[in-house]
């Protein structure tokens, strides 16, 4: 009979079934939990930060972060995972020594090129900027305080021909000068030519007084146009005329009607621009290639006309920030093709020792040495120490540290030196 008796659970206990499974889900949910703690923490082990570098230039690494001390820019971090795929492979070149495939290569942009033997003749170029002559550089202004009644035709940038003209003003102080003028002339009629005879010996005391006074009118601003008018009809001047002193372009204008102006404010600047300056910033040894009287070609880099220049001076200051050298030449402008602030190419043929010659990418320049990755076998890059003379156009002379015929990088240097730094061997 009591096998016939129904096991009876006790009441809120959990059924053998549902317990076994309940402790399967357990082991699963376990399981798959420790598993992925230790995936993570392999993850985490490979993309943690091995070191932080400028953004700018590769070569510089911290074991921190902060600042590049070259640039400014936030040190970038990089992680071991992305360390590993490096361009450069290490593991079968020696020690300083960098391995780079062709596809590489070609996916990166590094290119080669063969050291090449120069002749001793060739070309500078450089970029330069027209400027007005500072000597034909006019400024027109009065000896006296006065009040602008109009002005004609004198906005910045046109052309005025000398003599025209572009105000008039009134000041008191004319009035009394030119009637001291005009009695003087009345004294001594024959005094209209006293002025070229340079108050000499020679000259009238009456005379020398018509040139004084004609001296002070235009001490005061009065123009030798005005003062012959004046001379003609014998009449006190109501009014002054501001007047060009030159032919040329308008490069500054602070009068308007109705202004009061003070003694010496410059009212207008006024360029002659038939003859301009062009000035150049060179580098290093190329400032030696600039010497007074050596010829020149200028290139108007919008309309490819040349026009012939000459060197006139190499400037004795040093730019502080770039540590260029200002080259100042000058070049007759009779059609005013050459204006002010003009970008120009200048072109100044040069003669130096004959040698060996790389592309200017060529060269990393770490301050105290210059090196260049040349190639010792397929694909494999070593660095070489050099010494460097001029620099004409893309191309840098080498004086010591190759032999013809050598394959350097040419482009992508900076990467090439960047990831050979990696190996602990490497210079």
């Amino acid at each position: 009979m009591d096998d016939d008796l129904e096991v009876q659970e006790k009441p809120g206990s959990m059924p053998k079934t549902a317990l076994a499974l309940t402790l399967l889900a357990i082991g699963l949910v376990a399981g798959f939990a420790i598993g992925m703690s230790r995936g993570g923490g392999e993850r985490s082990a490979a993309h943690r930060i091995l070191y932080y570098q400028d953004p700018m230039h590769p070569h510089y690494r911290s074991d921190r972060a902060g600042m590049a001390p070259d640039c400014g820019m936030d040190l970038v971090p990089v992680y071991a995972d992305e360390a590993g795929k490096a361009i450069v492979s290490m593991s079968n070149a020696e020690a300083g020594k960098a391995k780079i495939d062709s596809s590489m290569q070609q996916l990166y942009g590094i290119k080669l090129a063969r050291v090449e033997q120069d002749r001793g003749k060739s070309v500078i170029q450089v970029f330069a900027r027209v400027v007005p002559d500072e000597t034909k550089i006019y400024r027109v202004n009065f000896g006296t305080d006065g009040y602008v009644k109009e002005t004609h035709d004198d906005a910045v940038g046109m052309f005025v021909k000398k003599n025209q003209h572009l105000a008039t003003v009134y000041s008191p102080d004319f009035l009394s000068v030119s009637g001291g003028f005009l009695a003087a002339r009345e004294r001594d009629p024959s005094s209209m030519n006293a002025r070229t005879a340079g108050g000499g010996e020679n000259v009238s005391q009456e005379a020398a007084s018509v040139q004084a006074r004609a001296d002070r009118l235009r001490n005061l601003g009065m123009s030798d146009i005005q003062i012959q008018e004046i001379t003609r009809t014998r009449k006190l001047p109501e009014d002054v005329y501001v007047v060009s002193p030159t032919d040329g372009f308008i490069l500054s204008r602070t009068i308007s009607p109705g202004m009061r102006f003070q003694r010496q404010s410059d009212l207008y600047s006024i360029a002659d621009l038939s003859h301009v300056w062009i000035e150049a910033e060179v580098y290093g040894r190329t400032a030696e290639a600039f010497h007074a009287g050596a010829g020149a070609a200028v290139t108007m880099r919008e309309t490819g006309e040349r026009i012939h220049a000459r060197v006139v001076s190499v400037l004795p200051e040093v730019d502080p920030n770039t540590r260029a050298v200002k080259v100042r030449l000058e070049a007759e402008n009779p059609r005013g093709r050459l204006r002010p602030n003009m970008f120009v190419s200048v072109e100044v043929p040069v003669s130096v020792p004959a040698g060996l010659s790389v592309p200017a990418d060529s060269i990393m320049n770490s301050g105290a040495t210059k090196r260049v990755y040349v190639q010792v076998a397929d694909g494999v890059f070593e660095p070489r120490p050099v010494e460097t003379g001029w620099q004409i156009g893309d191309r840098v002379q080498v004086v010591k540290g190759l032999a013809p015929d050598d394959v350097v990088v040419a482009s992508g240097t900076f990467l090439v030196d960047s990831e050979s730094r990696l190996h602990p061997g490497a210079i």
